[in-house]
């Protein structure tokens, strides 16, 4: 049975359960994550014997990157609910992210087996292994689609799964028309408009011009913040790993803080073309104080803190405004193969962009431009780092790495597959594994499908 926790002196006991979540939620966004921990510990006593109590509790614990608490609230509420097929997945969850791959393939298939509607169980089942010839879900997957008719939720999950295991069974053709329904499915059901991205882009350019970041202080030595930042997929977890498998760097995970303190910083903002305005103009001085108070509340101990949020390349003229201790890693990945590991990923949250093609093109695009316009106006500010060259030579690469952030090599970085921190990303499971060469050039079997992907980038002059 799962061991009961102690009770903390920090909550009032005589408080109930939801007061406590409010407490703890209000504390968090504050960037107060010191007080959010000792508020959930203390009301997990009361949620002891409610499972649907504890699964709630879970979900905070997974916010604030705490998977070892929030594995310890699901499995207590499966023993409380064994056929509670949501907390059979949240526990799955919590195991990937503390690398117990067994445990979690475990639980999502006695949820399928439970509930095969459960249609997030199937789709996260099928990204824990390499698909063989003698151990897949294919033939499950058919199956279950051809059950499905018209329900969208099942024809994007299954086909992403279906789509994953093809590949990995070298079935390309197969693969990439189970994907495109999937992602078309998908697509249609997002109002977004990736005009408003593009527009955002370059109006942050305008905004942060050559001459504004000529006020941006010198950078410094010694520890700090290390922001690894790119677009996602582009192997930002892999980088992250191998910094933080040295004995001075913990890594935070995908955090908002820095988003958060400069939100509270600039003031109300009519909208985001008026925040950008204002992040312009704001105490940057101030904004850097306010992120590294939230960041050390989330790890006080860690010289070197690693902020991994991917589209924290956004800010990369804020950070060098607010933050000259900071290392910003930007981690750059071809754009075919870096566009397709995008397009061929299902979401959680986030990422609008990456379910159709033009989409994608014009993403990539106005990405290219924003961080040229990077490079000219903080020349030498970023340490660069391309996926292909770290696969080539994953130790010149390292070592390079680590000594432009300032810090002395330690070999650790090489085994980071034996890293047991937690992470919880899309990668989550790719980089418990030596680094392979398996995806560079990838997109190549694929190039029909993905020729308007091509020729959209090309005309724009970007490299494939």
């Amino acid at each position: 049975m799962t061991a009961r926790p102690a009770a903390s002196d920090a909550h009032d006991r005589s408080g109930d359960f939801d007061a406590g979540l409010a407490q703890a939620r209000e504390a968090v966004v504050r960037g107060r994550y010191g007080k959010a921990r000792a508020v959930l510990a203390a009301i997990e006593e009361l949620a002891w014997d409610d499972a649907h109590a504890l699964r709630r509790l879970a979900e905070y614990h997974g916010h604030m990157n705490r998977p070892v608490e929030a594995e310890r609230c699901c499995a207590r509420a499966v023993e409380l609910a064994p056929d509670d097929g949501r907390a059979r997945y949240d526990l799955a969850a919590a195991s990937i992210a503390l690398g117990r791959i067994d445990a979690a393939e475990a639980h999502f298939d006695r949820a399928i087996a439970d509930n095969p509607r459960d249609w997030d169980a199937w789709a996260n089942r099928s990204t824990l292994r390499r698909a063989t010839a003698d151990n897949n879900h294919v033939a499950a997957l058919e199956n279950a689609l051809a059950a499905t008719g018209s329900n969208t939720e099942a024809r994007i999950a299954l086909g992403h799964a279906l789509a994953k295991e093809l590949e990995d069974l070298g079935d390309h053709d197969r693969a990439f028309a189970a994907l495109k329904a999937a992602a078309d499915a998908r697509r249609a059901r997002l109002s977004y408009r990736v005009a408003d991205d593009v527009d955002t882009m370059a109006a942050i350019a305008e905004a942060f011009s050559t001459e504004r970041l000529r006020a941006a202080p010198r950078p410094t030595a010694g520890p700090g913040p290390i922001f690894v930042l790119g677009l996602p997929r582009s192997g930002t977890t892999l980088v992250d790993r191998i910094l933080s498998s040295h004995s001075k760097v913990a890594s935070l995970g995908e955090i908002q803080d820095f988003a958060l303190a400069l939100i509270a910083g600039a003031g109300q903002a009519r909208d985001k073309a008026d925040l950008i305005r204002r992040s312009a103009a704001m105490d940057h001085a101030a904004l850097g104080r306010a992120y590294r108070s939230r960041i050390a509340e989330r790890d006080p101990g860690a010289p070197f803190a690693i902020d991994k949020t991917p589209l924290n390349f956004l800010y990369i003229g804020l950070i060098a405004l607010a933050l000259p201790d900071a290392r910003i890693v930007h981690v750059r990945r071809g754009a075919m193969d870096g566009c397709y590991a995008m397009y061929k990923t299902l979401f959680r949250m986030g990422y609008p962009f990456s379910y159709d093609l033009g989409d994608l093109a014009a993403y990539r695009i106005a990405y290219e431009r924003l961080m040229a316009h990077w490079h000219e106006a903080l020349p030498g500010r970023m340490i660069g780092i391309d996926y292909e060259a770290l696969i080539a030579d994953q130790e010149g690469e390292s070592r390079r790495l680590v000594a432009a952030c300032g810090l002395g090599w330690e070999e650790a970085c090489l085994d980071f597959h034996s890293n047991p921190a937690p992470v919880a990303t899309a990668s989550a499971v790719q980089v418990r594994a030596p680094i392979h060469d398996r995806s560079v050039g990838l997109w190549r079997r694929y190039e029909a499908g993905l020729a308007p992907l091509a020729d959209a980038l090309g005309k724009a002059g970007i490299a494939l």
